[in-house]
């Protein structure tokens, strides 16, 4: 249980540094490339040593760990420029809707056992995703449907592997821990070198103030990758139900607290969905009970 509610309240607290960017001018590339790097520093901190030995070569995991870090920055780009593109309500919809993807893949690989409840859970997460991030006066169309389906798979892709990897590979909280240290360490030299390239080019000027937004979000965003795989771990809910519960959880929270702190408007349609939204989880969490 503390696993499932630490890694809602980090994503909110991140949910709220990236609400704050535009208003301060940050640079989100540089911010982010900042952020894997200081994530990779928590987690070297937070076990105590450096994880980068000849023999993590041989671990079953490392292969994993790339492609999970190269996706983090595909899909990072992908969302930005969904976001600019298609909007944030498209944008937000097709991400948090790709936890059917894991879901599905649970209860057919896994076997994990899917009742009338569960079910129901998860086809109501469809319209309280809608409804929650659905804003007033927001009718922007997407120019095409290519990217949010991109990011529907790739969001599902995340989740997907995550739990896959967690199940088969990692028996031990120190391989969880330096799978995660190895993962951001990838996106942050996929990123990095990204960001060499623009400067060379003059296409980008470093912003001491987009550092200083990255450090504030890498040590929340190292510990909730981290506690989502141990939240996966726990077995306090069976993964068909943790990765759920965790998205529309974060969905809700995240929502409930920029109408809170920024005064988001509040309408008919939100309070809907917020309310459809907590229905799903107590669903999904506790379908087989």
């Amino acid at each position: 249980m503390f696993y499932l509610v630490a890694t809602i309240v980090l994503n909110v607290i991140i949910s709220v540094f990236f609400k704050l960017f535009p208003k301060y001018g940050i640079n989100t590339l540089q911010a982010i490339v900042v952020n894997y790097c200081v994530c990779v520093v928590t987690g070297c901190l937070s076990i105590g040593h450096m994880p980068f030995t000849s023999s993590v070569l041989h671990v079953s995991w490392l292969p994993w760990a790339l492609v999970m870090g190269c996706a983090f920055i595909a899909i990072f780009n992908m969302l930005a420029y969904s976001t600019r593109v298609d909007g944030i309500t498209t944008t937000i919809i097709a991400s948090k809707l790709s936890l059917v993807i894991p879901v599905v893949f649970s209860l057919i690989v896994y076997k994990e056992h899917a009742t009338v409840a569960k079910i129901i859970g998860v086809l109501l997460a469809f319209p309280a995703v809608y409804l929650t991030t659905k804003v007033e006066g927001d009718d922007h169309k997407p120019q095409s449907l290519l990217w949010p389906v991109l990011i529907f798979i790739g969001g599902g892709f995340l989740d997907t592997v995550t739990n896959y990897v967690q199940l088969n590979f990692l028996g031990s909280e120190e391989a969880e821990a330096a799978y995660t240290i190895f993962v951001f360490a990838t996106a942050a030299a996929v990123g990095l070198s990204v960001v060499i390239v623009l400067l060379l080019m003059k296409k980008m000027t470093l912003q001491g103030k987009s550092i200083v937004a990255g450090i504030c979000v890498g040590v929340p965003n190292y510990f909730s990758i981290y506690f989502f795989i141990r939240a996966l771990n726990s077995n306090f809910l069976e993964s068909s139900a943790s990765i759920p519960v965790l998205n529309i959880g974060i969905l809700a929270a995240s929502a409930m607290t920029a109408i809170i702190l920024f005064k988001e408007h509040v309408n008919a349609m939100r309070i809907i969905g917020m309310t459809l939204s907590v229905i799903a989880i107590l669903l999904i969490a506790f379908g087989n009970k």
